[in-house]
């Protein structure tokens, strides 16, 4: 099995990008990764030939079943780790993104096996993702993104999702967690920004990191 931090970076983002059984597309990897499409289909290109992904032309690329157990096995390091870094060791809530980014590459089976039993085998990172079982399908709870919400429409935060620590930063400094109530209050038009009342706080969140805010909405 090939295991290297760029393998194992892409696979990931391709699992986190990859919504039901649609391919995700090369532009959407390039552009989380920063890259150029031409460095995101090198890459694309040598997963395929170590059997980590199907590339289908002109639609996207979709991981195999041993490319989707090595991301799975990733995605949890990473959330285990986010886990111990914000509850025991005090990290921040934002920072830990970054820790958890570099710690995920270095962990052996055994120890995360052993992180898992020492944490007592959380179900969600801080951040509301859940913390997925390699033996099942990763199991989101029933979400829709903040910016789908009309005014007045409520909900409760549930997760935050692509992580990126400074999206991470913006959303703590006006309160925005897993688990806090949120009211939208105004849509400024042409897809402007929305304002929303979270917990007692009112903040202002542009429509792109508003995306990435899912809520159960009622």
């Amino acid at each position: 099995m090939i295991r290297s931090e760029s393998t194992e970076m892409y696979l990931k983002t391709i699992l986190e990008l990859a919504a039901g059984e649609e391919p995700v597309a090369i532009s959407q990897v390039a552009e989380r990764w920063g890259v150029t499409p031409v460095s995101a289909n090198e890459m694309i290109k040598r997963l395929a030939e170590y059997g980590m992904i199907l590339h289908e032309p002109y639609k996207g690329v979709s991981l195999t079943e041993t490319g989707l157990r090595q991301a799975t096995n990733v995605l949890r390091r990473h959330r285990l780790w986010e886990r111990l870094l914000v509850d025991h060791l005090g990290v921040d809530w934002a920072e830990a993104h970054d820790a958890a980014c570099q710690l995920e590459h270095a962990t052996a089976e055994a120890v995360t096996t052993a992180l898992d039993a020492f944490l007592g085998h959380p179900t969600t990172c801080p951040h509301g993702n859940p913390i997925p079982d390699l033996n099942q399908p990763i199991n989101e709870a029933e979400t829709q993104p903040l910016s789908t919400l009309v005014i007045g429409q409520r909900g409760t935060i549930i997760r935050i999702h692509p992580e990126e620590t400074p999206l991470l930063a913006y959303l703590a400094e006006h309160g925005i967690h897993p688990q806090v109530p949120v009211e939208v209050e105004a849509i400024a038009p042409l897809e402007g920004p929305l304002t929303v009342r979270v917990g007692e706080q009112r903040a202002v969140i542009g429509r792109e990191a508003a995306s990435r805010v899912h809520v159960a909405a009622y």
